[in-house]
């Protein structure tokens, strides 16, 4: 039986050979991967879009503009924003920055433009800005000011404050909007149920990052586009128009309330690939 078994087992020169030749073909397989990587891709002469989310909301209001970029071929990155304090929130981002390489469009949302406009700023990188209901604060001004810079904005009638303790001890609050009050405020044009989901799953954004004053913005040595949404009750139209008139950025319009992501990716995707399409 012993003697049967180690004949069963042996490893004859035609053993060695086919193992040799599987080996070989797994070698192949896993290196053609790697190889592929390396190899110029439709992926590559494009620009990788960066997208900021701003407060009250998360990354995943971005997942219709994300589905329609990756099918057109940019390589996207949706950060995570903190939503702690301009200046920090900007380092955060600035670091996403840093590990891509290659040219990047960046993409702010609501106060996620006050952080793109700083985490831009010096940046090599960064060959386009875009905002969408967003903030294009200039250095000095913050997210709260600038909503109520001109009427409509329902901003101060809908936030819930949650007293915080930051890790330094400090106290601070954490702003979310009322549930209850989400839909109408935020996401008018959004289906009940989904602004239902959206409401719930808001990020908070501190009283500190409402009210930090901006830095040097970096719409002023880099080309930026806005889309503004007429119907927004967070940001009003008036005041983005001023905003990104000041810019001197490219300006479109779109029917959407605040959430425009979220109702209108169709109109955010297209004016992302504009100012993608400008990037050399």
């Amino acid at each position: 039986m012993y003697r049967h078994s180690r004949y069963r087992h042996a490893r004859t020169p035609l053993t060695l050979l086919a193992t040799a030749t599987v080996a070989a073909g797994l070698f192949a397989t896993s290196a053609g991967p790697a190889n592929a990587a390396k190899t110029p891709s439709v992926q590559r002469d494009k620009p990788t879009v960066v997208l900021v989310h701003g407060a009250f909301a998360d990354s995943s209001s971005w997942n219709d503009v994300i589905k329609r970029l990756k099918r057109d071929g940019y390589p996207v990155v949706a950060a995570s924003n903190p939503l702690r304090g301009v200046s920090s929130d900007a380092a955060s981002v600035k670091a996403v920055l840093d590990s891509i390489d290659g040219p990047v469009v960046l993409v702010g949302h609501s106060y996620g433009g006050a952080v793109i406009s700083n985490a831009a700023h010096g940046s090599d990188n960064v060959k386009a800005l875009v905002y969408a209901d967003a903030f294009l604060p200039d250095k000095g001004e913050n997210a709260n000011e600038l909503a109520s810079k001109f009427p409509g904005s329902v901003i101060g009638k809908v936030l819930r404050p949650v007293p915080i303790t930051n890790p330094d001890g400090s106290k601070d609050f954490d702003f979310f909007i009322d549930q209850s009050k989400f839909h109408h405020a935020f996401g008018a044009d959004v289906p009940a149920r989904t602004a239902a989901l959206m409401a719930v799953t808001q990020r908070p954004g501190t009283g500190t990052a409402l009210n930090e004053p901006s830095g040097e913005p970096a719409w002023k040595t880099i080309p930026s586009w806005a889309l503004v949404g007429t119907n927004d009750r967070i940001i009003p139209r008036e005041a983005q128009v001023y905003m990104a008139k000041r810019a001197k950025a490219h300006v479109e319009e779109v029917r959407s309330s605040h959430a425009v992501s979220v109702s209108r990716p169709d109109a955010v995707t297209r004016i992302i690939e504009k100012a993608a399409r400008t990037v050399r």
